[in-house]
């Protein structure tokens, strides 16, 4: 069997194993908090900052959702890296923006965060900040999920069936599920492009 026929097999068995009851639940969470008028604050580093990017399109233009990523700035992002430190990154950001509990935030992270390596101490900063005012915690995490399944509200793990391949994994499952989330009913508000063209002839 060639790699490419493994690896699509791990896909395959990683998505037969997603928990479509956890999504369900992820999908009704971002409803509530648009319909309570709460912004969703999607937190990623890495590849995962480049998905958060794409999830921030897709909810504000098709779930009309008020959505932000603090990796979208890049200015601010390394100033306070900078003058600050890279930990309280994203913590900063977010009392800039006044989060509150009808808020939300939507991690995406291979580890989720760990105290004790320390590993993404800035989601960990976040996820605190996110905690003590009450805003709802999201999470599409690998692994074991880390901190940020431990103070979730919700979170999917995705399955590990390849202990070599955890990252890539992870990162194009968030994908999965975040284009699976802006499809469902209860989050998708605007019609996609293509399939508005298509039904209009």
């Amino acid at each position: 069997m060639t790699f490419s026929h493994t690896y699509l097999k791990e896909c395959v068995a990683i998505l037969e194993e997603l928990d479509a009851s956890t999504i369900e639940k992820l999908a009704l969470s971002i409803h509530d908090i648009r319909e309570r008028g709460g912004r969703l604050f999607v937190l990623g580093v890495g590849g995962s900052a480049a998905n958060a990017a794409h999830v921030v399109n897709d909810f504000r233009k098709l779930g009309n959702i008020e959505t932000y990523s603090p990796t979208d700035n890049v200015a601010e992002l390394t100033a306070r890296t900078n003058d600050e430190g890279w930990e309280s990154t994203f913590a900063g950001w977010l009392k800039v923006s006044r989060l509150q509990a009808k808020d939300g935030l939507l991690v995406l992270s291979v580890g989720g965060g760990n105290r004790e390596v320390p590993v993404s101490p800035n989601l960990i900063a976040a996820l605190d900040l996110g905690k003590s005012v009450g805003a709802t915690i999201l999470g599409i995490v690998g692994r074991d999920g880390g901190v940020t399944a431990k103070l979730a509200d919700v979170c999917l793990i995705v399955p590990t069936v390849a202990t070599e391949r955890i990252t890539p994994h992870a990162e194009e499952m968030q994908a999965v599920v975040w284009h699976l989330l802006i499809s469902h009913p209860a989050v998708q508000y605007n019609q996609t492009k293509w399939e508005s063209v298509a039904s209009a002839r």
